[in-house]
């Protein structure tokens, strides 16, 4: 039996909710499948809700910090704060909140990012800053390219890990990150696309004063409402968009005209009351991941041999490069976890896929194909059959 099948054929099994063993469901990148102890994880905030009513709090907190813990331990990070929240746009806000937007209008990003941070740059460009879109092609200039863009008015960086649309490993980010240290400017790495598939020491790298956006929608199989941002301990920031969770220690506090106050803690980002039934389901995931050895090396070379035979079955089939293509011919080393197609109908060859029950995923010109620790070399020869099968149908 192949490495990528024998883990598949024992993962299957704890998916049954989710049914993976009988479906073809290749949006990894975007939304993966649950493990059954997920669900047990939402019973159990009921019952603890029900049980405890007000009080539930400690509790939530504690599945919040063995979430923290599992980040710590991924990205080499010990000393990391990590502050959760319900989703990465209202992290990035609340960390760009915290710039001097005023006196330093600069923002430096790439043409490579998710809509989250896109759209919101664009929007704040229309307000009057400086946004400064740098091409990641060609990548053998591109961190100098960003380097060059760095003067007295530059408030940030902000550019990805892994492209969201070509699954390619951004490999510049220490040499970005040493540049900007030398002129004082924040470094925020959007790692949605990263975490749990590509391993990052952050000490090894040398990004420890840099910030990092992490999702669990996708590789970590947290679901929703699972997000953080990773800033560095000496963080003395103090963001305008700010709720009561981020300074527990002075609620008691009377009300005066003395500045605003923030715990030294990973809640310094933080908003208000929310719904912690997420990290209940998550703390569970997390819980999986270590009882079956998912660590961050076996997940790499999964992803890898499965994006291996994926590209592989793919080329053999010989399509046109007019109706489809490969969207890079990079080493499988510089890949992510999925594999990434360009073709002029890629949202109706996802239409056309979905109506037959399978799952895939397009952006503009771009057909994503994301497979996931429980996914069986049968399933991926079976995806590109019917994608052959959907290209005839439409091109």
């Amino acid at each position: 039996m192949s490495e990528i099948n024998q883990l598949a054929e024992r993962l299957i099994p704890h998916y049954s909710h989710f049914d993976v063993a009988n479906r073809l469901l290749f949006t990894g990148h975007s939304h993966q499948a649950w493990p059954d102890v997920a669900r047990e994880g939402q019973t159990e905030y009921f019952d603890v809700c029900a049980q405890d009513v007000d009080t539930k709090w400690e509790k939530s907190f504690e599945k919040t910090e063995i979430l923290r813990n599992y980040l710590r331990e991924y990205y080499d990070d010990p000393n990391g704060y990590y502050c959760r929240e319900e989703s990465t746009h209202f992290l990035m806000v609340s960390l760009l909140s915290s710039f001097d937007l005023k006196n330093k209008p600069k923002i430096i990003t790439t043409d490579g990012e998710f809509h989250s941070m896109d759209r919101q740059l664009r929007r704040l460009e229309e307000e009057g800053l400086e946004i400064v879109s740098v091409p990641t092609d060609p990548d053998e200039s591109f961190a100098q390219r960003i380097i060059e863009e760095i003067d007295k008015i530059t408030s940030a960086i902000m550019l990805s890990r892994v492209y969201f649309q070509t699954s390619l490993i951004n490999t510049h980010l220490s040499d970005i990150a040493a540049a900007a240290r030398i002129q004082g400017i924040p470094v925020i790495i959007d790692d949605y696309h990263g975490t749990n598939v590509v391993p990052l020491s952050i000490r090894e790298q040398g990004l420890e004063d840099c910030f990092i956006l992490i999702g669990g929608y996708k590789y970590l199989q947290w679901g929703e409402a699972n997000c953080f941002l990773r800033f560095p301990e000496d963080c003395e920031l103090r963001p305008v968009v700010t709720g009561w969770f981020a300074s527990f220690s002075t609620l008691e506090h009377p009300r005066n005209n003395d500045p605003i106050q923030y715990d030294r803690s990973d809640q310094r980002f933080a908003s208000a009351t929310y719904d912690p039934s997420s990290q209940f389901r998550a703390a569970k995931v997390v819980e999986f991941f270590q009882e079956h050895g998912l660590t961050p090396d076996v997940l790499r070379k999964q992803y890898e041999s499965q994006v291996a035979l994926l590209r592989s079955l793919f080329m053999e089939k010989d399509f046109n490069p007019e109706l489809i293509k490969l969207t890079h011919n990079e080493p499988l080393s510089r890949n992510g976890g999925f594999l990434s197609l360009t073709s002029p109908k890629s949202r109706e060859i996802r239409a056309d896929l979905l109506s037959r029950g399978i799952f895939t995923d397009a952006r503009n010109e771009i057909l994503r194909l994301g497979p996931a620790p429980y996914i069986k070399e049968s399933q991926i020869e079976a995806v590109v059959e019917e994608l052959e099968h959907s290209i005839k149908n439409i091109l």
